[in-house]
């Protein structure tokens, strides 16, 4: 039994004016190089469909696809669109204007601040695009803004791509959660990532000089390395640097 009296006892800090933030209310989202609608069978399974076919390496790390057929993602599409968690985006390349990709918001929880981006779905095409590092950043901006403290990311703990595109995104690596849950029949560990809200004013600066005009030269070829720029976030806060 704890006998020392409350005042000597570690307690969290306080949140004075906060409040639980909104859900996602399906607001379209544009950036410069991307635009995000929220995910419509109708509107862009065919599309998608069509951007992931002879691409099955996309779905290995998800808990869903490949998909065999056309109508089979359609009905996917279908039975996931307009709902809330996970709430589904697709993702318009601007540069070539095509839709190429899809992400999610998932375990939202606005009591406690908390938000996931995730079920990532990028086609080659949209791989290693401005339009890529666009779609994230406007995801991450309308969190934030909106009020939440916690932005979260998500992988398998051995898909080392997704891993490194957390952390040149911001995100300060949390540790490994073991036999976290079975995928497709198999073990997944799963590597845990996060930024906070006391981060974002300077990510979003870093996010915002990497996306500028000046930062790319004639051919599309950056300048600047974003994970660079993000860097210095990461480092006051991540122990596996």
């Amino acid at each position: 039994m704890n006998t020392e009296p409350s005042n000597a006892r570690p307690l969290g800090k306080p949140l004075e004016d906060w409040s639980p933030p909104p859900v996602p209310q399906g607001e379209t989202l544009t950036g410069r190089y991307a635009e995000l609608a929220p995910l419509s069978a109708e509107a862009h399974a065919a599309l998608l469909y069509r951007a992931y076919a002879g691409h099955d390496a996309v779905w290995d790390y998800m808990p869903v696809g490949p998909f065999s057929s056309a109508s089979q993602y359609h009905r996917w599409v279908r039975d996931h669109e307009n709902k809330p968690d996970p709430f589904f985006y697709a993702i318009r390349n601007k540069d070539t204007d095509k839709w190429e990709g899809a992400a999610s918001y998932l375990r939202i929880k606005p009591e406690s601040g908390s938000i996931e981006v995730g079920f990532i779905s990028l086609s080659p095409a949209l791989q290693r695009t401005r339009a890529a590092t666009d779609a994230m950043f406007l995801m991450m901006k309308w969190a934030f803004e909106a009020g939440y403290r916690r932005y979260e990311w998500k992988c398998d703990a051995l898909n080392a791509p997704s891993r490194r595109a957390a952390q040149r995104l911001g995100f300060s690596y949390e540790g490994v959660f073991r036999q976290a849950t079975v995928v497709k029949g198999r073990n997944r560990d799963t590597a845990w990532f996060a930024i906070i809200d006391k981060e974002w004013p300077a990510l979003k600066e870093a996010f915002e000089a990497w996306l500028a005009p000046s930062n790319f030269d004639t051919e599309g070829r950056q300048m600047e390395r974003l994970g660079d720029l993000t860097g210095l976030v990461r480092a006051a806060n991540d122990p596996s640097l």
